[in-house]
Parts: C-alpha cells; sequence; structure tokens
C-alpha cells in the first residue's frame, strides 16, 4: 500500500469537500420520496452518468416504472485472487407532508452552521455522496483495484420494496467477499433486527342483521354467531400476551430488552351499522432480532395465534387466517427486512473498525440498528455485511432533516481508505 497516495488522497478529501457538498445537494435537489414513489429516474440517470465517468459498467433496469436500480461494476486487475466489494445504497427518501415545518423546500438544500439540510441527507444521500466521492477521488488518482468492486443504487428502501433483492435475483446474483450498506448509523458497525408484515383475517361464513345480535350474546337466544371485530380483540390479547412473553425469554447482544415487538397497526372491519361484523382484519408489524428469520416467527405467531382461537367457542369453527410479507407498502400494502447478524472476527468488519478508528481517532461501535436497512437482502446471499454511514436516527425523517459534514468528511476518509485497502488484500 502506497502510503504517500493515501495520505495525498485523504487530503484531497479535506480541500475538496466543497464539491462533495455541492453532490450531496445535488443528489437532495432530485425529489425521490417514497410514497409516492415512482420519481427515481432522473436521480438514477445521474448516479449512473457518475459511475460511468468512473470507468465502470452500468446495468439499469425498472423494477417499477420511473424507478430504475442502478448497478455499476467495476472488473478488478486480478479479481480472481484479490477481495471484492459491494456498496449500496439507496435513493428513495422518506415522505414529506404537505403540513411540515420545512425552513425553505425539502428538496433545496442548505448549508449552515456545520450541516446540510434537505430530505435524504441523512437518510441516506449523504452515505450515498460519500461513498461516490471516495470513488471519484480514487479513480482520479489512477488507483487500480485488483478486487472487484460494484455500486449499487437501488430503489424502494423507504416503502419495503427491496430494490436490493432485484439486484440479489440479477444476472446470477449478486456476489462478493463483503458488502457495506451506506445507510444512517451514525458511523456504528452495524448489524440488524428483522421486520415482517402481515395481516390476520376473521371471517365468517354467515352474515347477520344487527338485530340479531340480542339472539347471539343471551342465554337462550338460540342463535350462534359473533361479531369479527369483538372475536379480533383476544387476537389481539393473544399477540400481546406473546410480545410479553418473547420479551422475558428472547435477548440479543446489543439489543435493549423487549425490542421484538408486536405491533397491532391497523385495524379494518365491519360493512356498515346495520350488520354484526362479518369480517374483520388486523395489520400488524413484527420486530425480531438478528439471530432469527422471518419464517421462524411468523410460524411462531401463528401457532400461538391457533391455540387462542381454538379456546373460543365460536373462533374454533372460524379461525383466523395469515398473509404475511408482501413485496410492497405501496403495491400489496406488506414487507419484509430479513435480519443481518455481524460477526466481529470477520476480517472486513476489523479492517473497516481499524479504518474507523484511525480517521475519527475513537474505537469503532459494533452494534445493532434499532431500525431496518436493505443489508438483511445482502447477507441473506451469504455475503458479510454491515451497515455504515453518516446520519443519525433523529435526523433520518424528521423536519429539516440534516447531517454533520464534519462527520460525512469523516465517513468519506473511512471508506476511501478501507475500499483502497480491501481491494488489495488477496483472498
Amino acid at each position: 500500500m502506497n502510503k504517500d497516495l493515501l495520505e495525498e488522497l485523504l487530503s484531497d478529501v479535506d480541500a475538496r469537500q466543497d464539491e462533495m457538498i455541492e453532490l450531496l445537494k445535488t443528489l437532495i435537489s432530485y425529489e425521490t420520496p417514497a410514497p409516492p414513489a415512482r420519481n427515481t429516474k432522473e436521480a438514477q440517470d445521474f448516479v449512473a452518468e457518475y459511475l460511468s465517468h468512473l470507468g465502470f459498467e452500468i446495468d439499469m433496469w425498472d423494477v417499477y416504472p420511473n424507478d430504475p436500480n442502478v448497478v455499476g461494476f467495476l472488473k478488478g486487475t486480478d479479481s480472481g485472487r484479490y477481495k471484492s466489494l459491494i456498496i449500496n445504497g439507496h435513493v428513495d427518501v422518506a415522505e414529506v407532508s404537505p403540513d411540515e415545518a420545512w425552513e425553505l423546500d425539502p428538496f433545496t438544500p442548505i448549508v449552515r452552521d456545520g450541516y446540510v439540510i434537505g430530505r435524504g441527507a441523512a437518510d441516506m444521500k449523504g452515505g450515498l455522496a460519500g461513498a461516490l466521492f471516495a470513488l471519484r477521488l480514487l479513480r482520479e488518482k489512477g488507483v487500480k483495484f485488483p478486487g472487484d468492486l460494484s455500486f449499487q443504487s437501488v430503489i424502494g428502501e423507504e416503502v419495503g420494496e427491496a430494490g436490493t433483492l432485484q439486484c440479489c435475483k440479477r444476472n446470477g446474483g449478486a456476489k462478493a467477499d463483503f458488502a457495506i450498506v451506506v445507510d444512517t448509523s451514525d458511523l456504528h458497525i452495524q448489524g440488524q433486527g428483522g421486520v415482517i408484515t402481515g395481516w390476520i383475517t376473521i371471517k365468517s361464513e354467515r352474515t347477520f342483521h344487527d338485530a340479531t345480535r340480542r339472539n347471539m350474546i343471551h342465554a337462550g337466544g338460540g342463535l350462534i354467531g359473533a361479531s369479527a371485530i369483538e372475536k379480533m380483540t383476544k387476537v389481539i390479547q393473544g399477540l400481546q400476551d406473546l410480545e410479553r412473553h418473547w420479551a422475558v425469554t428472547k435477548s440479543y447482544p446489543g439489543c435493549p430488552p423487549g425490542a421484538n415487538t408486536i405491533n397491532p397497526a391497523v385495524i379494518e372491519g365491519g360493512r356498515h351499522a346495520a350488520f354484526i361484523a362479518d369480517e374483520c382484519r388486523l395489520w400488524i408489524t413484527v420486530h425480531f432480532y438478528p439471530n432469527e428469520n422471518h419464517e421462524e416467527v411468523s410460524r411462531e405467531i401463528e401457532e400461538h395465534i391457533l391455540n387462542v382461537a381454538k379456546g373460543d367457542p365460536w373462533l374454533k369453527d372460524n379461525l383466523p387466517r395469515f398473509e404475511w410479507g408482501g413485496t410492497s407498502m405501496i403495491e400489496d400494502r406488506g414487507e419484509i427486512f430479513p435480519s443481518l447478524a455481524v460477526d466481529p472476527a470477520n476480517e472486513g468488519v476489523q479492517l473497516l473498525a481499524k479504518k474507523h478508528q484511525g480517521i475519527v481517532g475513537s474505537e469503532a461501535v459494533v452494534d445493532v440498528s434499532p431500525t431496518v436497512t436493505d443489508g438483511g437482502w445482502l447477507g441473506a446471499e451469504g455475503i458479510p455485511t454491515v451497515i455504515y454511514g453518516p446520519g443519525d436516527l433523529q435526523n433520518a425523517h424528521a423536519v429539516n432533516e440534516q447531517v454533520s459534514i464534519k462527520q460525512l468528511v469523516e465517513y468519506t476518509k473511512v471508506l476511501l481508505t478501507f475500499i483502497y485497502e480491501w481491494a488489495n488484500t488477496k483472498k
């Protein structure tokens, strides 16, 4: 490793940080909130052109209309013998409500007091800008990479549309020796728990006029029927009991107790006031630990709720039905985010931690994100993956969202030095 060249590159980050800030401002200026989504084409064209100028081969395709993924690939000079790397980030940002009190338009970025303010600054166009700028500096200096390098700029992360999953399915799947998801982590090296949403439906095969309720609820009424809405309260109670059971029987290092939750998020039921409710649907969001998967967790919930139902004289003949996951919170009101466990002993994790300490001056924190990213999809492919990016969750999705320029500079330096060494490390 050429130490003089590396020092020159690090000096360039400081000397040219205004260029990096302008790059971030440009990315923010593309209006890519999801929902409504279907609006990332111009931003992705910009990313594709940027990577193309750096010598990357570009693969760009529509995941949804006007929402394309971009993957840039730079083949290493000796890719069979040297480490490969994926850098991943999403170009969509959180939605903006018309009544939010932004100083200016959320997509007109402001630079003030050491911060860049604008929608996506923290989550996660800051991460994208730093990564792209690090690659630019490396390529401008003529740095050769023996190992392969891929840059994935994906869509749909904010609404569970899993642009990263589509990268994993494309052209035989994503492959690398290590992957960094440059999402919001406050420069912590993170894994994550997982999330799955599901619908629980109670449906009666018969319908009843509301005037027959007396016959259902009084002794001798002679009518076997029930309100699906009222019976759903038993299901909700069963979910609460299971959630409390999990809180005392499950744990994971780095996760606060009780982080594995079952949230009854939306309830829909009934026809109108002249009917006994013959159907009720409950939309739940389930958070689980990094050492669990969504199939196991959803099966545990189903088994528990079916046992609850079998103890009820009406539900036992009208058992709840379950639908899990989905491909989009917009298209089918469902999502899956796989969990991601990080091995602190992994070679890539150790090198990233070393570079972090060398630049930031403090030991890297390796922990678990309290939120979710697309990183779980890369982990599910068997690729050792971490979340590492600038910005904090207090600013992500916030009004007047912002990212520290100092942290952005540190992050860019860490990423630059990591890429430089990783791609020059023999397998």
